[in-house]
């Protein structure tokens, strides 16, 4: 999710100094770190929820979510890491720690490579099926009902990319092992619903020539302390005078030290994806805090890029409106009765996840920050690790005895709250009217 600052105009620059940057801008925890890279934890069980009204039974259910588990989405950090080791190799600047590397990241590639580029690894793929199946667990009734008679009551849809599409088949079949007989559309592709951050016109401009958020990721990168984090990386495995030489750009690599550092970071970001694709020690090379602290620069990118932002701006998120307008879309066709669907599942991205989540008003998702003042873990809650880990989801399901209509939300299996001004049916409820919800989000 995140680039690491090369170099930014003078605007930019000129904004990046106007930053409060506190003494103690990381206050987060080792859960955090590895940031939308985590992999999936359910929420909530269903011993925790609370009990639906009498009279009421669930007639629809609806998710989006984000893929699951996946490899690097290209050996880029990990070819530029190889030819720096071996550059450090033949000049005999690698330390005792640093001899492992090269064949470290080796392996890692080749794991990565195996599964495939971009795609699930088996982390990925199990997190789908077993998701599905605590679903069908929450709503025998519904998916009882779903598997009379020989036409799909499930309509499967997800992006064009191959992770989503992998995700989605992974998920069905999940569902059908926990429900023998069921049967579902084939998975079909909606980019505009699903992928629409790639094609927004007015989101991309703010993301590559907005200069606050230049100057924001700048700020966050070129402070003292990321520099020597990034020094305490490198020289478990180089020695300090490579290090000085990686650090004034006289490896062609990386353009710093924070840059390859970065690289570090990533690999052993993505080595909690693959626990099953072979044994990895990537903890040699850089300790739990320090990144921790490469996972608050992440999100730092995650929060201006895709988050909340800044205040009194909406572009980050407003965009996610076409997929709230068709979640409301499925739940009014339900109880008009124009649809035969028992479930409508999705499958994404976290770039579509965190809009989604902001619009909502989802835990941690809503606090933006001033222009002046720097996200940091110490004034606000957003932490990608918990707004949109691997397999990420939202599901509502929707209930009736007849005449009324309820909607519980799920965020990643924990039941939520919709966001304050909309009022459950009694005060502490986690049930919502279908009337209420289209009222406070302006889909009546």
């Amino acid at each position: 999710m995140r680039r690491v600052v090369a170099g930014i105009g003078g605007a930019a620059l000129a904004l990046s100094g106007l930053f409060v940057l506190p003494a103690q801008a990381h206050e987060g925890h080792a859960t955090d770190a590895f940031t939308t890279k985590t992999a999936y934890e359910p929420q909530g069980d269903l011993s925790s929820y609370e009990r639906l009204p009498s009279s009421f039974r669930p007639v629809f259910t609806e998710n989006v979510s984000r893929h699951g588990a996946r490899t690097l989405s290209d050996s880029d950090d990990g070819d530029a890491l190889l030819a720096l080791w071996n550059t450090a190799k033949s000049e005999g600047a690698l330390t005792g720690v640093g001899k492992q590397l090269g064949p470290d990241v080796q392996a890692l590639l080749a794991a990565n490579a195996r599964d495939g580029y971009g795609l699930l690894t088996q982390e990925g793929r199990g997190e789908m099926r077993t998701t599905a199946q605590r679903m069908v667990r929450r709503l025998p009734s519904l998916f009882a009902d779903a598997a009379k008679g020989t036409t799909p009551k499930i309509d499967v849809v997800a992006s064009s990319q191959q992770r989503t599409v992998d995700s989605a088949n992974e998920f069905v079949a999940g569902l059908k092992s926990a429900k023998p007989g069921l049967t579902t559309t084939a998975t079909r592709t909606d980019d505009t619903l699903l992928y629409f951050h790639k094609s927004n016109v007015e989101y991309n401009d703010y993301v590559d020539n907005d200069p606050r958020v230049a100057a924001a990721e700048k700020a966050a990168t070129d402070q003292p302390r990321t520099h020597a984090v990034a020094r305490s990386v490198l020289q478990r495995s180089f020695s300090k005078k490579f290090v000085d030489e990686i650090a004034a750009g006289k490896h062609a690599q990386f353009k710093d030290e924070i840059a390859a550092a970065d690289a570090v970071y990533a690999l052993d970001q993505v080595t909690v994806d693959l626990p099953g694709e072979g044994h990895w020690h990537f903890d040699r090379y850089i300790t739990l805090d320090e990144a921790s602290w490469f996972g608050y620069l992440d999100d730092v990118t995650s929060f201006y890029e895709n988050g909340p932002a800044f205040s009194g701006s909406d572009i980050t998120y407003k965009m996610a409106g076409g997929l709230l307008g068709d979640m409301f879309a499925q739940l009014d066709a339900k109880r008009a009765g124009t649809t035969t669907r028992d479930a409508e599942l999705r499958f994404t991205h976290a770039e579509e996840i965190f809009p989604l989540a902001s619009l909502l008003g989802l835990p941690g998702s809503t606090q933006q920050q001033p222009e002046s003042k720097l996200f940091t873990y110490a004034n606000n809650p957003f932490r990608g690790a918990q707004v949109a880990p691997m397999a990420a989801n939202i599901q509502w399901d929707l209930y009736t005895d007849g005449h009324t209509y309820l909607v519980r939300m799920l965020y990643s299996e924990k039941q939520t709250a919709f966001k304050a001004s909309c009022a459950p049916v009694h005060r502490g409820s986690y049930f919502y009217r279908l009337d209420e919800l289209e009222r406070c989000y302006g889909q009546a």
